[in-house]
């Protein structure tokens, strides 16, 4: 009887695991290293030093496919690529060897498939949302599709083709937002270098009455429900917009702690973070309660004679970011810290609260309409992404014909 062009198997039997875990200082003075930050920041391996890798990692020699074991609701997945350097992954990645029946790309598509990650994620083993994890052998019993190897490949190169569509598309509407922002620095730093120049400067330490950091107890690792208390995450505190969705519940057992209750209007100012978003700040909105301050946010205490979104925007400029730089310390460059008196010292432009809310009032209004083009540029790149996931996953579950689908809705409703 002649074998069927499609049929349904567990992974395993077409494509093997593997499992060879090394010191990465016994394979020479550098590797090429596909670890998760780097993964999530370029998509593919970086050039490390072996004795900078302080752990043993995953053996690899090219052409594998890598898949997260690591939160698979992120469906992290890529094939490696051949280097004349010796190669190794994280061990939170399953490296993934196809066998004679399975083309490489095929395969990434169907672990980067919409069902594929649903199966995984409801497989994950930890009860903690921020580090759930899959086992390996819950990977390789995926049950595919299996087509021909012509089908697969003949599918990998449509999805392929495809797929560069719409990244260009996303590449065009990505830039638009960064255009966005750009503009929006740029009149914040006109107006504020603008200030300086005819008021002068002053200590900001003259205008505030207490910087103080907040606490932060062991709290549950999901966000807070209606009428429960939250610690707030550094996430909350991002380019000037605060979120108050971004925090962690605060359990039952623990009381709260209202002397670091935040309340609307309230300056808040990072005070540790990776070193770009260090002394980022925000302002608290109308709408938020029973949220506490971290130990790693600064609230600022202003007088009378300072406007809270004033110095918001002081501190988001371009001059105040450079101080920033040039005094945040940390042990790594993963995580830097700035001092309260490192704030203290900031220069202000010499304004009167009039002045203070006329340039507010300036930046607000440019904003505003440069955010209506950044929503409508973000709203393009969701859709986009769904259409993309979308795609993959008709394709590797054959709910179309490729040979006609090709080109054929794949934008909808999403102009070039």
């Amino acid at each position: 009887m002649k074998p069927t062009s499609r049929r349904t198997v567990p992974l395993w039997s077409v494509a093997t695991e593997t499992r060879i875990v090394v010191d990465p200082s016994d394979l020479g003075d550098h590797v090429v290293h596909y670890s998760i930050p780097a993964v999530d920041a370029t998509g593919t391996g970086q050039i490390e030093t072996t004795d900078s890798i302080k752990s043993a990692k995953l053996r690899l020699h090219g052409e594998e496919v890598l898949v997260s074991k690591l939160n698979p609701r992120k469906s992290r997945v890529l094939t490696v690529t051949a280097s004349p350097l010796p190669i190794v992954s994280s061990t939170e990645f399953v490296g993934i060897i196809p066998g004679t029946e399975l083309d490489p790309r095929f395969l990434a598509y169907f672990l980067q498939s919409e069902t594929t990650r649903q199966t995984l994620d409801s497989q994950v083993q930890s009860v903690t949302r921020s580090h759930q994890r899959v086992a390996p052998e819950d990977i390789m019993h995926l049950s595919m599709r299996l087509l021909s190897l012509d089908e697969q490949r003949r599918t990998a190169d449509f999805l392929d083709t495809e797929s560069a569509r719409i990244d260009r598309m996303i590449t065009l509407r990505s830039k638009l937002v960064q255009l966005s922002h750009e503009r929006d620095n740029a009149l914040r730093d006109g107006l504020i270098n603008e200030l300086f120049s005819s008021e002068g400067e002053i200590p900001l330490r003259r205008v505030t009455q207490g910087i103080e950091q907040g606490d932060s107890p062991q709290c549950d690792a999901v966000p807070r429900e209606s009428g429960e208390w939250g610690v707030l995450k550094l996430s909350a505190v991002k380019h000037g917009v605060f979120n108050s969705a971004e925090n962690k519940r605060l359990p039952d057992t623990v009381t709260p702690n209202r002397e670091f209750e935040v309340s609307p209007g309230d300056l808040l100012i990072t005070r540790a973070n990776t070193p770009g978003l260090v002394g980022d700040a925000a302002i608290v909105d109308s709408s938020s309660s029973h949220l506490l301050l971290p130990d790693l946010i600064y609230r600022v205490r202003l007088t009378e004679s300072m406007s809270a979104d004033f110095l918001m925007h002081v501190a988001l400029s371009g001059r105040t970011r450079s101080l920033i730089e040039a005094v945040a310390r940390g042990s790594s460059q993963s995580m830097v810290k700035l001092r309260s008196e490192d704030i203290k010292s900031w220069p202000i432009p010499r304004a009167d609260r009039v002045q203070q809310a006329e340039l507010v009032k300036k930046i607000q209004r440019s904003s505003a309409q440069t955010y209506r083009l950044r929503h409508v540029a973000e709203r393009q790149i969701a859709l986009l992404n769904e259409r993309r996931q979308a795609l993959i996953t008709a394709a590797v579950t054959g709910q179309f014909d490729i040979s006609t689908a090709s080109g054929r809705n794949v934008t909808e409703g999403v102009t070039v």
